[in-house]
């Protein structure tokens, strides 16, 4: 039974795909900042099977070398680890040097560097067979011909110049990070494959929601001022993470693999949230942002023949989002 490393742990999609890999039968090394915390990572500790096949090493995205411990002798890498959500700064315009200086440390540089970082142990690894990339819809979608070339498929990528002029930051950085990656696995010889899953949603399995929970949870109960004006395809976990793992051991993987399902605009959300769930106090209106609301589709037919079960819909994800809301008394 090989055994896994993957970084970031208490990410969504990272925590959500140790459980699955336990649950698998495989032993696990994830890679947290403070394993200490256990208001952080307790939650991973309590997941089937995590005391007995559950390591859990010290790692930064920014520290060269910190990753060496925790991939030395592992089968495969699942690379989850990466910041993820950058509100939009309305006042970018007027901030723009220091939102800029921040948005490269905060976002930019862990993106790109951490993922170099990550690739450098996994080259210095000679047990590491396979490496996957969680990338995102966000390199594939933003680009001034989107209409003209939809449905965006593997071979698209976002234009770099297009997501400065609009400031989609968290696009640029993703963009250049799996461009990067490419780079380095190419040289190195390492077997990259990367998914591209878009925004997801489901149940909330940590204690606290992060990331993109933590935005729907804020669209829920009107506390943002406005709604984002965008337009993105959306993605249950469970396929997500079925798609990581189809990604690591379907041997004839390769490549990108687009994980997304139906496409709308956050508007279409809130319409289909306020008819289901009626008494919540939800966002309604829009926010001016540009260069975000393109109409577009997302093709996920490679990895539907690689063998992806069909993608769950828009009702189904959001349904077991506030249903986790509701449990926790989020709601």
């Amino acid at each position: 039974m090989p055994e896994y490393c993957v970084t970031g742990g208490t990410g969504f999609i990272a925590a959500y795909l140790v459980k699955s890999l336990l649950e698998n039968g495989h032993t696990v090394r994830t890679t947290v900042r403070d394993p200490e915390n256990a208001d952080k990572v307790g939650y991973l500790w309590e997941l089937k099977g995590a005391k007995e096949r559950l390591k859990m090493v010290k790692a930064d995205l920014m520290v060269e070398g910190s990753f060496d411990q925790a991939i030395q002798g592992v089968d495969g890498v699942f690379h989850t680890a990466s910041p993820v959500l950058v509100p939009y700064d309305n006042n970018i315009q007027a901030k723009k040097f220091i939102s800029l200086l921040m948005l490269q440390a905060t976002l930019i540089d862990p993106c790109i560097r951490g993922t170099l970082n990550v690739l450098a142990s996994c080259k210095k690894a000679s047990s590491v067979k396979r490496v996957v990339l969680t990338s995102s819809c966000s390199s594939i979608r933003y680009r001034y011909d989107v209409q003209q070339v939809s449905p965006l498929n593997e071979s698209h990528w976002s234009d770099t110049e297009y997501c400065r002029h609009f400031n989609l930051w968290y696009a640029y950085a993703k963009t250049i990070g799996e461009k990067e990656a490419w780079r380095v696995a190419q040289e190195s010889g390492i077997d990259l494959v990367v998914v591209n899953p878009s925004f997801v949603v489901g149940p909330l399995l940590a204690p606290e929601p992060t990331s993109t929970l933590l935005m729907i949870l804020a669209i829920i109960k009107g506390l943002r001022g406005e709604y984002p004006n965008t337009t993105l395809g959306f993605v249950h976990i469970d396929d997500v993470v079925a798609a990581h793992i189809l990604a690591m051991e379907e041997s004839s993987a390769s490549g990108r693999l687009i994980c997304s399902s139906s496409v709308a605009h956050w508007s279409e959300i809130i319409q289909m949230l306020r008819t289901r769930y009626p008494s919540y106090p939800y966002e309604d209106k829009c926010s001016n942002q540009k260069g975000d609301n393109n109409p577009h589709s997302m093709d996920s037919n490679k990895i539907l023949k690689l063998g992806l079960p069909p993608l769950r819909s828009l009702n189904q994800m959001f349904d077991d989002c506030i249903k986790s809301f509701q449990d926790k008394e989020l709601l």
